[in-house]
């Protein structure tokens, strides 16, 4: 059976939210998150200090959906207020390999002994720090860190070697808390 469904989103004091159409702008300070949100069923509007998502004879999925969106929002409301970071290794056995950052790419230089280097793409408005065989990757957007970091993790697959032997590679070892 199909009921009302509503749920009620606090915003935090120092954030300050604006909805136009499917968009909803966060800023604090000089940070700005925009994040667009598919609205089949559901209708989501900012009314003072918090965020109303509701749905008329909601279903199993639209009801999905609306916890969905919650939990984005919490993420960006998160995410505005300190940085996500990702904590990950360079692991080499065989040969000595080296990562630079370069612009929007990370450059992985001698994995496996191959003559070229093999790159990664950095998402715009992440943060990429190698120290040693540390590497961090940070932004104020979940998405975009954990993409960056898969990528940088994606570009050092082993393929056509067993994978008990060459265990080289750059691999994610820290992700951010979730909240629960």
């Amino acid at each position: 059976m199909k009921k009302d469904y509503e749920i009620n989103i606090e915003i935090p004091q120092e954030i300050k939210c604006i909805l136009n159409g499917n968009l909803l702008e966060s800023v604090k300070g000089n940070t700005k998150l925009v994040k667009k949100f598919v609205l089949n069923n559901l209708t989501m509007s900012v009314n003072g200090s918090e965020i109303i998502i509701s749905c008329k004879s909601a279903g199993r999925k639209d009801v999905a959906n609306a916890n969905s969106y919650v939990a984005h929002i919490k993420n960006i409301f998160r995410g505005l207020n300190q940085k996500f970071v990702y904590e990950m290794e360079i692991c080499n056995v065989h040969f000595p390999m080296t990562a630079k950052v370069e612009k929007n790419h990370v450059s992985i230089i001698n994995f496996l002994g191959e003559k070229v280097a093999r790159s990664a793409k950095i998402l715009e408005d992440t943060e990429v720090k190698i120290e040693g065989n540390k590497i961090t990757v940070s932004s104020v957007d979940v998405e975009k860190a954990g993409q960056t970091a898969a990528n940088i993790e994606k570009a050092t697959t082993v393929t056509n070697k067993d994978r008990r032997i060459f265990q080289d590679g750059i691999f994610i070892t820290k992700k951010p808390e979730a909240d629960l």
